[in-house]
């Protein structure tokens, strides 16, 4: 690992605070494969957990690309923008897209988002992803809370040299990454949230039956294509992630028709409106009381 992928970061960092005109952001949203229309709903309407009426947000879009030392999403579903968003008091950093190892980027571009967006002054990061259910009680457009991974990547963003002075330990503890607190908060906003275990492989082919009975035999309740390494990265730096997978499709083998990178989109933007109204009104609680 570059030691300069946090110089990279920072500078991308000071790029948004003079984009935006705010001097720091509190909460990241990385959003999966056909999520835009969650954006939307984050943007258009933004309440709290107390029952108090949702507020209008302010939003600025703008590509990547302003900010400097980011790889171009090029996957059908993700867009190479963010939003600036109002939440209540906080100020929320979208992505409304990410870039995947499968496309032939390093682990550091993979990542590069979720450093920004702690360098930025955000404290949690909400990863999404669309995914294919192996749980059966899972069902097409169920969103489903992560309550751990299984990185069978074969990539760390942590790997190589160690970080540069100031940053925590390369060896991070990575018992509770999907924090219990914001699994809670998002629980109390929606009783009828599952959890599960996402299973993260590089792709970019979709897997073989054989390999999602050997998912589901080591745990596994879901399987995509990212949000473990963000989540490793996020965790490093200190902040705190919460995770939402949105079943797409069943996983091979466990439904007779063929995966379809196209179907895996419209089941995204057919559902993401949802959970972009669950992000919104659970983002203004989202940070710790101080001194919890």
């Amino acid at each position: 690992m570059s030691t300069d992928a946090y110089a990279a970061a920072q500078a991308s960092a000071a790029n948004l605070a003079l984009l935006t005109g705010q001097p720091e952001h509190e909460v990241a949203v990385v959003l999966g494969s056909g999520w835009a229309p969650a954006a939307d709903a984050i943007g258009a309407a933004s309440g709290g957990l107390g029952g108090s009426p949702p507020q209008a947000s302010t939003v600025s879009e703008f590509p990547l690309d302003d900010l400097g030392g980011f790889a171009q999403p090029k996957v059908a579903g993700h867009l190479a923008m963010a939003r600036s968003v109002t939440a209540g008091s906080l100020r929320v950093l979208v992505y409304l897209g990410r870039t995947h190892l499968y496309e032939g980027h390093p682990v550091d571009a993979v990542v590069h988002g979720v450093r920004t967006a702690v360098a930025a002054g955000c404290k949690v990061v909400v990863l999404t992803n669309a995914s294919g259910g192996i749980n059966a009680s899972y069902g097409v457009g169920q969103p489903v809370l992560l309550s751990d991974h299984i990185n069978l990547t074969g990539r760390s963003p942590l790997a190589g040299p160690e970080p540069p002075p100031g940053y925590g330990s390369r060896f991070v503890d990575l018992t509770a990454v999907y924090s219990p607190r914001l699994r809670a908060l998002a629980r109390q906003a929606d009783p009828d949230l599952a959890e599960g275990v996402y299973a993260a492989l590089p792709g970019p082919h979709y897997e073989t039956p054989a390999e999602i009975r050997m998912l589901r035999a080591a745990g596994a309740d879901m399987v995509g294509m990212s949000t473990a390494l963000e989540a490793i990265a996020a965790r490093h730096l200190g902040a705190e992630v919460l995770g939402i997978s949105l079943v797409t499709n069943p996983a091979a083998g466990l439904s007779s028709g063929e995966l379809d990178h196209t179907e895996v989109i419209a089941a995204g933007r057919a559902s993401a409106a949802r959970v972009g109204a669950l992000l919104a009104q659970i983002l203004p609680s989202v940070l710790a009381p101080q001194g919890s």
